[in-house]
């Protein structure tokens, strides 16, 4: 919690925000800042197809069974003090570090756990749904580094990072904001956090990440989405406002921070994702089935511990397991056993009635025809294993360690091809759909192109992609012959520049400005520097 002057500090806002609680909701879902492309509007896509299993039942309780093996007789250790003693008042097996527990415990604790929940932003419009069959796609985060077209690699900065922000809002494809979409590393890690998070809540209206990296980040987020939603503190934790994602220390092992910020967002009715980061032939074994069944436990581990603290509280499971390059140690993403290991997971979290997250990723290093072959692989992945939460969907490369914007926008294009490949008028059939008489009224000789059945729905019957360029060779070269990542370029530049910022009230910003610089005077975040 905010401690001392800080806590009483925040506390005294509460009355503002109640008069004023809906200024900080200005703004509708189908704003686009810009007219810049012809989009799909905002929507909460819903998965239509029956899931991809690989896995038979037997194959479902064999890894479920490892998985309660490895948590039974192996144990997972905990580098955090309090989570040892929740897990020791739960009745678990501790020592040291290590924690072993009952799979009648855990299947208990992991039972309490919601299918589907929802996490409402600032603008209420921008409400999205975890779970209910619903797949939703959200930007990159966390890149140190960042690539376009005119910089080349570089480090990421605060620009950087508000130029992806301003991509992340504009388009109605991307759902949520994550992390940091670069690592903005011109401004100092104590107080990185601060502004970022000033940026993303001013910049966007869709809900928000908090890194679980020490108290006084997660606290300090938990404060800023309470201001920036004109909420009072008890509005504030009625329902989740915001997330955060954890990764395991893979192999079998969850660290102090990332367990210490999830308890403090559970205790206030936020959500938390658990990911365990399982490359198989590193950090988890060479076989899939191997290391999904420990990614499995690592994640249920931390799963059961937040339900025992307050059951009932929102979480997803994560699958962020693929495999190395055996010769030189990489890590590779969108390969078929990246796929597999996916939809695998997919099976898993159905069994344990818990949402899935999953990721759009690919290890090319610039945006070109092994980035898009990656992340499609990778999307559709996601779109197989029936995920609700597609992290990292636009502007991955290099295994996550650049953020770029021409690749945010060629993404950006897949994914509406995804939710207009899930829209259910596309495999309707009802009589108008079956167009018998059409058919009947060409018959053998003549075309569709003039008949009324067609000029009643030519203007929708198609996705109409506002990036690639389907002239043929000889139109595509008169007109310059520019190439997709060179066009890509060209929107995010006018993207950006035309940006409008969704509304915020001013007395909102005013107070999340004042708060910003009342905790970058006490230090922010301690760190290592």
């Amino acid at each position: 919690m905010l401690a001392g002057k800080a806590a009483g500090e925040a506390r005294m806002t509460d009355a503002g925000a109640k008069r004023r609680r809906t200024g900080g909701r200005a703004g509708h879902a189908d704003r686009r800042g810009g007219a810049v492309i012809e989009q799909m509007p905002w929507r909460l896509p819903v998965n239509i197809d029956r899931p991809t299993e690989p896995l038979g039942e037997e194959g479902v309780a064999a890894i479920h069974d490892t998985a309660m093996r490895i948590l039974e007789e192996i144990g997972i250790e905990f580098l955090n003090d309090e989570a040892l003693a929740l897990f020791r008042e739960a009745g678990c097996t501790i020592e040291g570090i290590n924690v072993r527990m009952g799979r009648d415990w855990v299947m208990e604790m992991v039972g309490k756990a919601p299918s589907s929940f929802t996490i409402t932003p600032r603008n209420p419009d921008r409400k999205i749904v975890l779970g209910e069959g619903h797949i939703l796609f959200g930007n990159v985060s966390s890149p140190p580094n960042y690539w376009d077209r005119e910089t080349g690699k570089v480090v990421g900065t605060r620009a950087h990072c508000r130029s992806l922000l301003k991509l992340t809002q504009y388009f109605n494809c991307i759902h949520f904001a994550g992390g940091y979409p670069v690592e903005p590393v011109d401004i100092h890690a104590s107080v990185r956090h601060l502004d970022v998070l000033y940026d993303k809540l001013t910049l966007t209206d869709k809900v928000a990440h908090a890194y679980s990296l020490g108290k006084e980040r997660v606290e300090d987020v938990m404060e800023m989405v309470r201001i920036a939603g004109g909420l009072t503190h008890a509005e504030f934790e009625t329902e989740p406002r915001m997330y955060t994602n954890i990764n395991s220390t893979s192999p079998l092992k969850h660290d102090f921070p990332m367990i210490d910020g999830c308890l403090r967002l559970v205790r206030r009715g936020q959500a938390v994702i658990v990911t365990p980061f399982t490359l198989a032939g590193a950090m988890a074994p060479v076989t899939m089935a191997g290391a999904v069944a420990q990614s499995i436990a690592e994640a249920l581990s931390a799963i059961a511990l937040f339900q025992h603290v307050r059951p009932g509280c929102p979480c997803v499971i994560g699958t962020f397991t693929s495999n190395v390059d055996m010769k030189s140690g990489a890590p590779a993403f969108g390969t078929p056993e990246y796929m597999r290991a996916t939809q695998m997971t997919g099976q898993l979290a159905r069994f344990y009635g818990l949402p899935l997250r999953s990721s759009g990723v690919c290890a090319a290093n610039v945006p070109d025809g092994q980035a898009m072959w990656e992340t499609s692989n990778s999307l559709w992945a996601a779109v197989q294993s029936g995920t609700n939460m597609v992290y990292h969907a636009a502007g991955w490369l290099e295994g996550g360690l650049i953020a770029s914007p021409e690749k945010f926008v060629m993404d950006c294009e897949v994914i509406q091809m995804i939710q207009r490949y899930l829209e259910p008028e596309v495999v309707s059939t009802t009589p108008d759909d079956l167009a018998l008489e059409a058919i009947r009224e060409v018959g053998g000789a003549g075309h569709f192109f003039g008949l009324q059945h067609t000029q009643d729905r030519y203007t929708k019957a198609f996705y109409q992609p506002f990036l690639s360029d389907w002239r043929n060779y000889e139109s595509w070269h008169l007109a310059g012959g520019v190439w997709t990542s060179e066009r890509a370029h060209a929107l995010w530049k006018r993207i950006v520049a035309e940006f409008e910022a969704p509304p915020m009230d001013a007395s909102i910003e005013e107070e999340l400005r004042d708060f910003i610089e009342r905790r970058k005077s006490e230090g922010g975040a301690p760190t290592d520097f």
